[in-house]
C-alpha cells in the first residue's frame, strides 16, 4: 500500500465515522483492534465509538494534520463539541469545547490494527 493509498483509505475511515455508518467499520477496522494496548475487537472498538457519539451527539471528527508513512498513519484530529454530561472525567454538561486527539494507527490486511490516542484534556480544562 502507497503512502496515498493508505492517506485515502484514512480518509474513508474518518467519513465512514462522521456518517455513523457503523456496519461499514469492519472495511476499515481489523478484527482484532487494539486500542492503547487494550484488545477490544471490532465489536468492542465499535461499542467504544457508539458510546462516544451517544456522550457527544455532535462529534465530528476533523482531520487538522495527517502523516502517511505506511503500514502507519499519524493524525491531528480537531473537535469542537458539546458533550451531554460528563467527559474524561470532566463536568462538561452541554458545554460547547474545542480540543484536539494525537493519534497513531498501524494497518495490518489494509485494516486499522493498532490505535494509540491521547486527548489533550488539559485543552478541555482550560475551557470549563
Amino acid at each position: 500500500m502507497t503512502s496515498d493509498d493508505l492517506a485515502d483509505t484514512y480518509r474513508d475511515y474518518i467519513a465512514c465515522l462522521n456518517r455513523r455508518d457503523w456496519p461499514a467499520l469492519g472495511q476499515f477496522v481489523h478484527d482484532e483492534v487494539n486500542h492503547n494496548t487494550q484488545p477490544l475487537g471490532l465489536a468492542g472498538y465499535r461499542t467504544m465509538l457508539e458510546r462516544d457519539v451517544r456522550e457527544i451527539p455532535d462529534l465530528h471528527f476533523h482531520i487538522e494534520m495527517l502523516i502517511s508513512d505506511p503500514p502507519r498513519i499519524a493524525a491531528r484530529l480537531k473537535f469542537d463539541c458539546t458533550p451531554v454530561g460528563t467527559f474524561m472525567g470532566l463536568a462538561v454538561n452541554g458545554r460547547r469545547v474545542s480540543f484536539c486527539e494525537n493519534v497513531f494507527y498501524e494497518f495490518q490486511d489494509r485494516k486499522i490494527r493498532q490505535v494509540w490516542s491521547v486527548i489533550d484534556k488539559g485543552a478541555i480544562e482550560a475551557q470549563l
